[in-house]
Parts: C-alpha cells; structure tokens; sequence
C-alpha cells in the first residue's frame, strides 16, 4: 500500500481531509522529501504547495499530488482554500505536535473549514516500515558504521573532543550521509557521565572511555549508533560497567519480537543493570522508534505498554552513567519481527580499546 493510500484511509467522519505540515508527514505522504511546504489530502484529489526554491524538484518528484506553487499572490491559505472549496472539504485534521500556537491560530483563522487534532492518526502510520523503507534504514546504518571504522583509527590522546567530533562528522559525509540525524555527541573521560553531553575543548587522555553517539541521513531516513571505547587502557572498574551495559542490551535484544510491550523489553535490560548494582544509574529509556524521525515511536520504555508491531524499528542503549567518573553507552537499531529482530548495526560490541 501506498502511504497517501493509508492517509486516505483515515478519511473519516472525524474529517474528509488531511492537511500535512510537518516535513516529516508530508515526506511519508509523498515519499519525497521537499524542505517548505503543506500539503493536503482528499478522496476527491491531493495538492502539495510548495514555493518557487523547491518547486522545480518537487513538480518532477512528487508522485500522487497535483503540484503547485505559492507566491506573493497565492499565499498557502489561500491555495489551501482553493482547495478546500474545489474538493468540498468541511473538516481538516491537522498535526498538532508539529504546529506552533501562533501557526495554528493563523490557520484556524484564515482557512475555511474546521481544523480537528488528528497529529496520533496521521504519523502512527510510521510505526510500521515499508519493506523499501527498511531498505533505507539498512543502508544509512551502513554508512555510519563504515564512518565510525574509518573515524576511529583518526581518535587519539591529545585531540579535543571537538577535533574528534570533525573527523567522525567528515567520516560519515565523506560515505554517503546526505545529512546528520542529529547533532553528533563525543564526550570524553568524566564528560561521559552525561547521556547527552556536547563535545568540547577538553583533550582525550589515557585511560578515558570516549562516547561517540552519531547517525546519518539517508533519503530522509535516520540511523542512531552509539560506541563507548576506551583510550590506552581501561580499569576493572570500567570494564565491569562495559560489560553489563553489553548484557543489558543482549537481554533486551533476545526479547525484542513482535507482541512484547515497550516496557517488557525495557525492563529485561533494566533487570540486568539493576542487579549489577547500577540502577540508579540507567535514567532513561532503553530505546526509542527510529525513521524519518530520530525520535518516532514505537518506544522501548518502561512506561510503554503496547505491545510493538512487526517492521518497527527501534534502537537498543541501555547505558549506566556514574556521574564525575564516566559513563557507558551501547546503541543498536533493530527491526522488529514476528519472532525476534534484526540487528542492523554491524559494528563490532566487545569493549575497543584504542
């Protein structure tokens, strides 16, 4: 099936059409990704607006939607009302997360039919994968795990967080990334306490665990790696949390399938790290839905209770983080089956000491 497909069939009593303002929902719908622009979606036809920076690419890759472009006399209420009225459309669901109150007031003042919040229908359709959607998803994971190879050799004592931060950015560009997923994260030493620190000044030195935390875009698809290796040496201390962050993951991955609950899987990585004497120190969740967000959901959190469907994808990062000593971090994408899950991360987990 298509996605405008499964757009339309939501088309409801609750409303006879869609307006699609996130880039995010406009992407899925099109399966073309153009940076500006709203879109809207009937049964009796499907418009995409977009201005005179991205309309040439939009007209020859946009599939399913008359395309058409705004500018200083047909402003986006305007063609979005033209199409309103040539469509007869009386009810919009529209995407509240992604609106700001001033965007929706604006729209709600302007358009002639009535805007319904419908943002959990319209994106939950992005739980599930389309087989050519993990395809996507399988190569930009390729692409970081040969960018974080050819990086690593370039990590030394001596570089600043920062320089190391260059050389992995560089690495994933210089092998295909069209984008980041998200701003990188390397940290260092203590520095690596902090789940979502920022890179800095502070010089590598021996004997520090460094956190590289990266993903790529690929035709608008995210990847998420997360590697912890040590520099020179590393401590009993530093190997024993390593290595129950690596059985965390292991429990939470054996367990991962269609039908187990976010929070079931969640709690088998929890239970290892916990047991260990670390559960103070793993705050956050176990994983989280990966795709044209690197954030969507299905989550793999102790307070998500549905149970995950077959062709989600979801990363797997337990961590444990001492705070002004070091913390540990092991992130993996995994696409959720009937009777497991595919790990597409092909990065190597024992502990690397460089």
């Amino acid at each position: 099936m298509k996605n405008i497909e499964k757009f339309l069939s939501i088309l409801d009593g609750e409303a006879d059409g869609l307006l699609l303002t996130s880039r995010y929902s406009r992407h899925y719908g099109a399966e073309f990704d153009i940076a500006e622009g709203m879109a809207i979606v009937t049964r009796k036809g499907c418009r995409y607006f977009t201005d005179s920076r991205y309309i040439e690419s939009a007209q020859a890759g946009i599939r399913g939607f008359e395309v058409l472009d705004v500018n200083a006399d047909r402003n986006y209420a305007k063609c979005l009302n033209d199409a309103i009225a040539d469509f007869g459309v009386t009810t919009l669901g529209y995407e509240e997360k992604y609106l700001t109150v001033a965007e929706f007031m604006n729209l709600e003042k302007n358009l002639n039919a009535k805007l319904v919040p419908m943002n959990d229908r319209i994106n939950g359709f992005r739980d599930v994968k389309e087989p050519w959607e993990l395809d996507l998803m399988r190569k930009a994971q390729k692409i970081a795990d040969k960018a974080f190879e050819e990086a690593l050799p370039r990590i030394h004592a001596g570089m600043t967080e920062l320089e190391a931060q260059a050389e992995l950015i560089y690495a994933m560009y210089k092998n295909g990334a069209q984008g980041l997923s998200f701003d990188p994260i390397v940290v260092s030493g203590p520095n690596t306490s902090m789940p979502h620190g920022v890179a800095g000044d502070r010089v590598i030195r021996e004997g520090d665990f460094v956190t590289m935390d990266f993903g790529v875009l690929y035709q608008g698809y995210c990847s998420d790696t997360t590697r912890t290796f040590a520099v020179g040496y590393a401590t009993e201390e530093m190997k024993k949390v390593y290595d129950t962050v690596l059985e965390a993951q292991k429990a939470g991955i054996a367990i991962t399938k269609a039908g187990v609950t976010g929070a079931q899987v969640d709690g088998a990585a929890r239970k290892v790290i916990t047991d260990a004497g670390y559960g103070e120190y793993f705050g956050h969740s176990y994983g989280h839905g990966v795709g044209l967000e690197i954030h969507e959901g299905p989550n793999m959190s102790f307070r998500y209770l549905k149970e995950i469907p077959a062709g989600a994808v979801t990363s797997a990062e337990p961590g444990i983080y001492l705070p002004g000593k070091f913390g540990v971090r092991i992130e993996d994408v995994t696409i959720v089956t009937a009777d497991g899950c595919e790990d597409i991360t092909n990065l190597p987990k024992d502990l690397l000491i460089i």
